[in-house]
């Protein structure tokens, strides 16, 4: 996969009368909870690559299609064996990739340190769990959950078969979590995200439809962080999520560690391109000093201000973020 960070765009169907909800997976990678508020790239999910090696330059500036939305495509299904839990209640979650013929894939390409990554999302956007499982032998794959909010979610698969011919998918299914649950409102549009003694500030417009650039500057203690770690390969991964519907999009990274003008902070730049005009959630996943924070921010994309003018990228007030957790 090389450095690119993409966005492919999840969901929809959510059922039942399970609403929003949160969930995550205790001591495995990112976990942001409640109130707090991170994919990489690929080739796009109809299996061709995104510029050379398969992601690291951009050929073009098509809207991208929308990605995670089925539980099939392309040949591979997401065959979810945990599609109810507990609130509360830690569980293994597990699932399995069949191809065509309904034979579990056993044999993946590792991306960005992995075989396979695993989102997990509620549906108000609240809570973004960024998970790595580990797989059987006879392709089963499981990581342990424990959602601590009834509601429902929204489970991502992303990963590449190991067959040549075979491109990048990411593939969506439902989770819901039984018991009482009080949806949640999406948090107002910020520009400033606060994390375990960090802050992050965003510049840059999400745009329905064009490429454009979004930068995320990293500080603590009022001063700029120039020594972020790679994780993932890169110093920063980005996501972005559409409200409504859970659209997954792939950011792209500009530049990776190693690369001789590629600088470790302050300052992430990504390429991103929103399918539509809405308002999106995004989670922002960087390491520094061995520990992996996310912050988060919700945006709009094509919208017309009061004035006429479109989103230019203002900051607006700033949005704490909790509960993060690996």
């Amino acid at each position: 996969m090389n450095t690119g960070l993409r966005i492919t765009a999840f969901a929809a169907a959510l059922a039942a009368t399970f609403g929003t909800a949160y969930g995550v997976g205790k001591g495995v990678d990112p976990v942001v909870a409640d109130t707090a508020p991170h994919k990489e790239a690929h080739s796009t999910p109809t299996g061709e690559p995104e510029g050379p090696e398969g992601g690291g330059e951009h050929g073009g500036h098509d809207t991208p299609p929308a990605g995670g939305l089925q539980i099939s495509e392309n040949g591979y299904t997401l065959d979810l064996r945990t599609p109810r839990v507990t609130a509360g209640r830690p569980t293994d979650l597990r699932f399995t990739v069949r191809d065509s013929e309904g034979r579990a894939v056993t044999a993946y390409r590792r991306e960005h340190g992995k075989e396979l990554h695993l989102v997990v999302a509620s549906r108000d956007l609240g809570t973004y769990r960024h998970l790595h499982p580990a797989r059987t032998a006879d392709g089963t794959w499981s990581v342990p959950v424990d959602l601590p909010r009834a509601g429902g979610y929204r489970v991502f698969a992303d990963f590449t078969p190991a067959r040549k011919d075979a491109g990048n998918h990411t593939l969506g299914a439902d989770l819901a979590a039984a018991g009482p649950y009080t949806p949640k409102d999406l948090p107002a549009p910020n520009r400033t995200a606060r994390t375990a003694g960090y802050e992050v500030e965003l510049s840059g417009a999400l745009r329905p439809g064009a490429a454009s650039e979004l930068r995320l500057k990293v500080s603590r203690d009022g001063r700029p962080v120039t020594d972020l770690q790679p994780y993932l390969g890169a110093y920063g991964h980005l996501v972005a999520l559409r409200s409504g519907d859970l659209a997954y999009l792939h950011v792209h990274p500009n530049g990776e560690p190693g690369d001789g003008k590629t600088r470790p902070g302050p300052e992430i730049s990504f390429t991103a391109t929103a399918p539509s005009a809405g308002s999106y959630r995004l989670f922002l996943d960087f390491q520094h000093e061995g520990e992996v924070h996310t912050a988060a921010f919700t945006v709009r994309a094509g919208e017309t201000a009061a004035d006429g003018t479109r989103d230019s990228g203002a900051p607006a007030e700033p949005h704490a973020s909790d509960g993060h957790g690996h």
